[in-house]
């Protein structure tokens, strides 16, 4: 694919024509007040893509008449070439004259690539093509990411397709329900995961007003999910929401003042591009703003496992992923400086790197917890969890949980001694790189010296660190060498999701499952989370 596939043109009153670049994998928020052309200027976006293009109209029915397939895939093909056209009209900006069968077409969608899925799996089996059939079988179902979105958004329901090809809902493993039962946000939210879900790739993906129906602490977590899904699509969001674009800081933001009109056409726009979402000006965060959020900032990319679980473990908070420690203590340090505007309570996580008592309780008190492990695969391998994982699915591998857990642990130990040079060095690293830096002249040594040298003794930090190694091991503390040392760097976590009979990204998707169903799973976390869960309640 290449980029010139796309096209977005627009019309300013400052630098004559706008040309945006559009690139899979990428989103660009729109972003302006009421009555400043949002809707306009998607119609003309989806004018010029016209052909590769799946439109989610902002004034979107989010009722349904049915909750099965009430309509056959010819009337289907027909309808959706009748709304194609409909859609180049000026006016269904405005105004849709199929939003019925708009809903009825994304059930439609939805419940025709879950019997996909299943059909070629079938079709595997019948061929004796078992690899073939287990490879799809792993290929998450899409009935699976619904609700896994679902979770990841704070939504507390399940969906599942029941007899008669009919959609179902359930909260907290209660009695199956109608999907047209479903609250306002609930459905626009399902409505919004089966159109991006089942959206043909390599397309451009308009998404008008998204936060219609939903909460802040919904809407975001939800589109940061969908992002990840459809690395494969371009979105272009429209939003009055100054906050989604904060969310998304990776995205570029279109930033929409105002329009002048000729006629009943828009002539051009008060428009700018800019490419971090931080960079709104404080104008127009005061004119759209909205209420007073909580951000943590953890390290890690957008797409890492860290925003996923914090997310869950912690729904009322917005995780905002900035790359490495350093990066989080600014963006913290960033905010707390202007609480003058106190829109934002905002938070660090980060890993402790062999910081002194001093240096944790003094980033405590900016706000900063230092997680006391190398990586976030300390919360997710945790042994009490993978026995909680083993737990939920001894009875759907006909399994005795007891000998889940020890195909899943034994032997870890033993694994991860066969790597205990390269893990301690690992460990190692950052001390050394903490001790040089925080050894480095200040501006009077550099005035009253010559010379300057470290001396660091690598002997005796690797010798150190590789007793304290041992010390685990004879202890047999599994928790202590999973916390401690990079073992995503090893087999380890792959022997222990094969020993569940998964493979890491089901294994990992059971646990963020588990967090959702199991408060009790979630208040463990919370424990061990202890001094940021203090930091949150506070507030």
């Amino acid at each position: 694919m290449t980029d010139s596939k796309y096209k977005f043109t627009v019309n300013t009153s400052k630098s004559g024509v706008l040309n945006i670049a559009l690139t899979e994998g990428q989103a660009l928020f729109v972003l302006g007040a009421n009555g400043v052309g949002k809707s306009t200027l998607m119609h003309n976006l989806f004018a010029q893509n016209f052909n590769h293009t799946r439109r989610i109209l902002a004034h979107r029915q989010t009722w349904f008449h049915s909750n099965a397939m009430d309509m056959t895939a010819s009337s289907k093909k027909q309808n959706e070439a009748y709304m194609k056209s409909s859609d180049q009209n000026p006016d269904s900006r405005w105004k849709d004259e199929y939003s019925t069968i708009r809903s009825s077409i994304s059930i439609f969608d939805l419940i025709n690539s879950e019997n996909i899925r299943a059909r070629g799996i079938a079709d595997a089996v019948d061929q004796d093509n078992l690899t073939n059939a287990k490879a799809l079988s792993n290929a998450q179902a899409p009935l699976q990411a619904i609700n896994e979105l679902l979770a990841l958004s704070n939504i507390s329901i399940k969906i599942t397709l029941g007899k008669d090809e009919q959609l179902f809902a359930s909260k907290n493993g209660g009695e199956p329900y109608s999907i047209a039962e479903l609250s306002d946000g609930e459905r626009n939210a399902l409505l919004i995961c089966s159109d991006v879900l089942t959206t043909e790739p390599n397309q451009l993906i308009i998404l008008d007003e998204p936060e219609r129906h939903l909460h802040r602490s919904i809407i975001s977590p939800l589109l940061s999910s969908l992002f990840q899904k459809r690395k494969d699509c371009v979105f272009v969001i429209s939003t009055h929401d100054v906050f989604l674009p904060i969310d998304h800081s990776e995205a570029s933001v279109l930033l929409l003042r105002s329009c002048q009109w000729d006629g009943k056409y828009i002539k051009d726009w008060d428009a700018d591009l800019i490419s971090e979402a931080d960079e709104v000006p404080i104008s127009v965060k005061r004119e759209i703003l909205g209420s007073k959020r909580n951000i943590l900032f953890v390290e890690g990319e957008y797409d890492s496992l860290d925003r996923q679980i914090y997310s869950l473990i912690y729904p009322n908070v917005t995780i905002i992923p900035q790359g490495s420690c350093t990066q989080v203590e600014r963006a913290v340090e960033g905010i707390k400086g202007t609480e003058n505007l106190h829109w934002i309570n905002s938070y660090g996580l980060i890993d402790a790197d062999d910081r002194t008592e001093e240096q944790i309780k003094n980033l405590f008190d900016k706000g900063i917890v230092a997680l006391n492990c190398y990586s976030v695969e300390a919360l997710y391998y945790n042994l009490e969890i993978i026995k909680r994982i083993a737990k939920r699915f001894s009875d759907v591998l006909g399994q005795d949980e007891g000998i889940l857990l020890q195909n899943a642990t034994s032997g870890i130990i033993d694994e991860l001694k066969k790597h205990k040079i390269r893990l301690c060095s690992r460990l190692c690293e950052k001390q050394v790189r903490n001790n040089a830096m925080s050894g480095l002249p200040n501006h009077k040594n550099i005035q009253e010296n010559d010379y300057f040298e470290i001396k660091i003794s690598l002997r005796e930090i690797r010798e150190k660190e590789e007793a304290y190694f041992d010390k685990l091991v004879s202890e047999d503390n599994l928790n202590g060498l999973i916390s401690r040392y990079p073992i995503r760097e090893t087999p380890v976590l792959t022997k222990i999701t094969a020993g569940l009979g998964m493979n890491r990204d089901k294994y990992e998707s059971a646990v963020r499952k588990l967090i959702v169903d199991d408060e009790g799973t979630r208040e463990f976390f919370k424990v061990l989370l202890q001094p940021l869960t203090i930091l949150i309640d506070k507030e």
